[in-house]
């Protein structure tokens, strides 16, 4: 009604809404069939989806023509996955390769517009590195603190996230 949204599935059954969520439900299974992929759980405020999807999409198509992007998630929190999956012209080592420039050109976007480079699925292994380019000492220093308070003899995931 106040036109912030410019096209929308809505359901208008039960039937529907399964259909809906059955496709959304298989979109990270449709896409291990497109071949690798780099995967992103970002979130950004939700007044700047938009301008993420179109900003992060034409970085990504200048650094890497011919890039696809999946971009599905939790769109009404800010919460995207935000993907970009291997076309047939690229090889797999050459794809991979590109995984710390793509990382950077996404994340860099996340954390100009305010959001964060781990939302759903939090830090882990694989951004335990780049957490550290966004957040400042203070915010790492709480992160380890409330680590310790729930781990105090770090037995859970030692080394794996902070």
């Amino acid at each position: 009604e106040a036109g912030d949204v410019a096209d929308a599935a809505i359901a208008r059954s039960e039937a529907q809404a399964i259909e809906l969520w059955r496709l959304r439900e298989n979109v990270a299974e449709a896409q291990k069939h497109e071949g690798l992929a780099i995967k992103h759980d970002v979130s950004v405020p939700v007044s700047r989806i938009a301008e993420f999807i179109a900003r992060a999409d034409a970085a990504l198509g200048q650094a890497f023509p011919g890039v696809r992007i999946v971009c599905f998630g939790h769109i009404g929190d800010g919460n995207l996955h935000y993907n970009q999956s291997q076309t047939a012209a690229v090889a797999n080592d050459a794809f991979l390769a590109a995984t710390p420039r793509v990382n950077r050109i996404v994340h860099d976007l996340v954390h100009e517009l305010g959001g964060s480079i781990s939302a759903e699925h939090g830090l882990g292994q694989l951004k335990r590195e780049e957490v550290l380019r966004y957040k400042g000492a203070v915010e790492m220093d709480l992160m380890r603190a409330v680590k310790r308070a729930i781990d105090p003899a770090g037995l859970m995931n030692p080394g794996k996230v902070l």
